[in-house]
């Protein structure tokens, strides 16, 4: 059984940082992409960032392109986010997610985490 599970989220002041944690189990964690994305209450699911099975290519969403960095630690099956700068609009239920591919589609990926919370105050 493939699980993922996100840690790290938690109730920051806007401009604070976070640092999300995704550890993987039951797959090849180093044969796959992985990726962030988050959604909102009342929101559609969106893209956030990925990065290759090698970790030598990352992408960000616009919203977040630099102030959020994706990276993997091969050795330890665990993919990061860390979140700097942070605005009350970033506030969302954050998942990790893993695929044969990085690419921008949630359903390019197959294994999806539970979600954690990240909430920035005013």
């Amino acid at each position: 059984q493939v699980q993922l599970v996100e840690s790290g989220g938690g109730l920051v002041q806007a401009g604070g940082s976070l640092r999300l944690s995704c550890a993987a189990s039951g797959l090849t964690f180093s044969s796959h992409a992985m990726a962030w994305f988050r959604q909102a209450p009342g929101e559609e699911r969106q893209f956030v960032a990925t990065i290759n099975w090698t970790g030598a290519f990352t992408y960000y969403a616009n919203s977040v392109k630099g102030r959020f960095t994706i990276s993997r630690d091969n050795a330890e099956n665990t993919v990061y986010l860390q979140m700097n700068s942070l605005k009350p609009e970033d506030t969302a239920v954050y998942y990790c997610a893993a695929g044969r591919i990085s690419g921008v589609p949630a359903g390019e990926y197959g294994y999806w985490g539970q979600g954690t919370q990240v909430t920035v105050s005013s």
